[in-house]
């Protein structure tokens, strides 16, 4: 009876593992991208938003929006703004 079982050689493995590593590697890299983004994601909606707006009349506003609070603020003052953001952060 003959045994005609395949006989892996050095290279054959090397290569193999390095295949196997690369696909590792590349998944690993992936999975890190996917967590930073979501990550920066949730971040970025816990930051403090401030913008300047103009009503139909042509004054501009300042308006604050806290999410972590969820309270909100609107004055046509940069100075008032500043005074609610402190008062918040104190």
């Amino acid at each position: 009876m003959k045994n005609h079982g395949m006989c892996l050689q050095r290279n054959d493995t090397e290569l193999e593992l390095g295949v196997g590593y690369n696909s590792s590697s590349f998944f690993l890299k992936s999975l890190r991208k996917i967590w930073q983004t979501i990550v920066n994601y949730l971040v970025a909606n816990q930051e403090l938003k401030v913008w300047q707006k103009m009503d139909r009349h042509g004054n501009i506003y300042w308006q604050a929006y806290d999410p972590v609070t969820g309270k909100s603020f609107m004055s046509g003052s940069e100075s008032d703004i500043r005074a609610w953001i402190e008062q918040i952060y104190k």
